[in-house]
């Protein structure tokens, strides 16, 4: 097939993604003068009355979407661009405008260059919905590209440990795993591992906003911990601690998997230990 051109900038669910990540970036490196200035930009520009909150929502319900069977992916698609065609087009350009031109004064067109795991599918569904003018051929393709990434079925947990959808059963077995190690689990834990289950059925934006607010307190806490003098006078505690922060500056660059999750569990452990 040949490579269609594609805007990243006038791509609104990147936009989105390269702004969640760009606050992730801020949280954990305790910026919170660019954290408040990206939270706003969030709210401002993808509030429930905007155009571009109306559109990503398009976006969300083909990106978010899985395990469908063909007839039903075909239905969503079909009336994804139904509803996209609806669209006010000149207000979306517009409101797009708006917010390029904020992230390049406010913040740094370096933003434009993050990492988006799922930028291809992203790419894919954005030719799809903006380029009319496509040979019946290469809509036909591009049709056929999505409906593959939402009809897939996939494993639980494939070979590089990402999380995937899971059952009662297997978040139950999850929780009684970590019990086997913890007593019980801290309340924070609980509300991580609530929100990792119900990613799967609502997309990853909540539980990509809820661990970017609970990295940033574990990261403030254990720095703070860092001053106490049971920490002061064991030096292997206080090189653990300096690796726990070290381990939490990488999560800025993963993708969301078993092992980080396991990992931000064990630290939210190790945060309330300090402070008993």
């Amino acid at each position: 097939m040949t490579k269609l051109r594609h805007n990243k900038k006038r791509n609104t669910a990147f936009l989105y993604e390269t702004l969640i990540r760009e606050l992730t970036k801020a949280i954990l490196s305790e910026d919170s003068g660019k954290k408040e200035t990206i939270t706003s930009l969030l709210k401002r520009h993808f509030g429930k009355n905007t155009a571009l909150f109306k559109e990503l929502e398009l976006y969300k319900s083909l990106l978010d979407s899985k395990n469908l069977d063909l007839y039903v992916a075909e239905k969503l698609i079909f009336e994804s661009k139904r509803e996209y065609s609806s669209f006010n087009k000149k207000k979306i350009f517009n409101e797009q405008s708006v917010l390029i031109s904020k992230i390049n004064k406010d913040l740094s067109n370096k933003i434009f260059a993050n990492f988006v795991p799922n930028y291809k599918n992203i790419a894919t569904i954005s030719q799809l919905f903006n380029n009319e003018d496509l040979s019946v051929k290469k809509k036909v393709i591009l049709e056929q590209t999505i409906i593959e990434s939402i009809t897939k079925k996939e494993e639980k947990q494939n070979v590089n440990g990402v999380l995937q959808p899971m059952d009662n059963i297997v978040f139950n077995s999850f929780i009684k795993n970590f019990n086997s190690e913890y007593d019980q689990l801290l309340e924070e834990q609980r509300n991580l591992l609530n929100v990792f289950v119900s990613s799967f059925k609502g997309g990853d934006s909540e539980l990509n906003a809820f661990l970017n607010e609970e990295l940033g307190r574990l990261k403030k806490q254990i720095k703070n911990a860092l001053s106490l003098s049971e920490v002061k006078d064991s030096s292997v505690i206080k090189n653990k601690m300096k690796n726990t922060l070290e381990l939490m500056e990488g999560f800025r660059e993963q993708p969301i998997d078993k092992d980080m999750l396991q990992q931000v569990l064990k630290i939210q452990q190790l945060a309330k230990e300090l402070y008993n």
